[in-house]
């Protein structure tokens, strides 16, 4: 049975409790994670998963690639002289970021679509596979660490992996919540992530799509001409049209939809449950 059939009244009574927050990047999903007590919510960051577990390796084998053109630090590295290693945590995702990169011209950081597809699709793959571990880490935190309840803070690009079983694993496990953001919220949203940029999967279909589209625009020829941070700052408008219909459509299918604009009157455990149940009804 699926998570979303509970009454209002059985997820109250519910003495282990599991949810998964689901929403674009940038919409509260950490941030009202880290107002649950930490002594009875077990936090399970999918993106941190992604990168100490499934990215770790690629993730260090790019920052080697750089660190080996410089003739000084790669003279270390060759004799072990230094080690290399990446501090990415739950609020600390640079380092992701920075693997996944973004099309454009090599001289300015940039990657060509080939490079850029390989690493979207090592993305993807961890993405699956850390939520497929979900079910394994709710057992973990019950059973070796004492935590009665779990929150799966979940990434943005949850909507987009199109793989059977996931969602449905998910929402058998999990209560899956949409963080709905209202039009001035997504307003914010994007503007703070064109300011910092987050790790970010894009379809294979909707690149094909929009590239075109971006180099007509500007008057290029070919995407070794693009500016990558540039690119980022036309696309990502358009990622999250993309992605709000696939949100709403998991929420209807899966889950219940709470409005993320009241997130900062949400302060504890309580209010938390008590939001959740007024949902279920």
């Amino acid at each position: 049975m699926y998570q979303k059939n509970l009454s209002g009244s059985a997820f109250w009574r519910s003495p282990n409790k599991a949810v998964t927050l689901l929403g674009m990047s940038g919409a509260g999903k950490t941030s009202l994670a880290s107002r649950l007590s930490p002594r009875t919510w077990f936090h399970y960051s999918g993106d941190y998963r992604i990168g100490t577990r499934y990215l770790d390796e690629p993730i260090l084998d790019n920052v080697k690639r750089e660190a080996m053109k410089s003739p000084f630090l790669a003279d270390l590295l060759r004799t072990d002289s230094i080690y290399l290693c990446h501090n990415i945590t739950v609020d600390n995702l640079r380092p992701m970021s920075a693997f996944l990169g973004m099309i454009g011209d090599p001289a300015l950081g940039g990657l060509s679509v080939e490079e850029f597809k390989r690493r979207q699709a090592l993305h993807r793959d961890a993405e699956i596979r850390a939520m497929l571990d979900v079910r394994d880490f709710i057992g973990k935190a019950r059973e070796i660490y004492g935590y009665p309840h779990f929150i799966n803070d979940a990434g943005g690009s949850l909507c987009e992996l199109d793989e059977p079983g996931v969602l449905e694993q998910l929402a058998e496990d999990t209560l899956i919540v949409y963080l709905k953001p209202s039009e001035a919220m997504l307003e914010r949203i994007i503007e703070r992530s064109m300011a910092d940029p987050k790790p970010m999967y894009y379809q294979s279909d909707f690149l094909d799509r929009v590239l075109p589209l971006y180099l007509a625009e500007v008057g290029m020829s070919r995407p070794e001409e693009i500016v990558p941070n540039d690119l980022f700052r036309w696309i990502f408008p358009k990622l999250v049209d993309h992605r709000l219909p696939r949100y709403e459509a998991i929420a209807e299918e899966y889950g219940i939809v709470l409005p993320a604009d009241r997130i900062d009157d949400i302060h504890g455990e309580s209010e938390f449950i008590e939001w959740i149940c007024e949902a279920l009804g």
